[in-house]
């Protein structure tokens, strides 16, 4: 019976070390631009592309 007391205590505390990497992810923006991320794979990178004019 003691071992749930124990498993309850451990999740308490990972809900509670999640909850606080929640917040902190919140509070340091992680998630202000939900826009652009899902747009940028729908755009070409022109730099990373090899050029054309090499062919000999």
């Amino acid at each position: 019976m003691s071992i749930i007391y124990f498993l309850i205590g451990c999740s308490v505390l990972m809900a509670l070390v999640f909850l606080g990497a929640f917040f902190w992810a919140q509070k340091s923006g992680q998630n202000d631009d939900l826009y652009t991320p899902s747009m940028r794979i729908l755009l070409d990178d022109e730099d990373e592309l090899p050029s054309r004019t090499d062919k000999k």
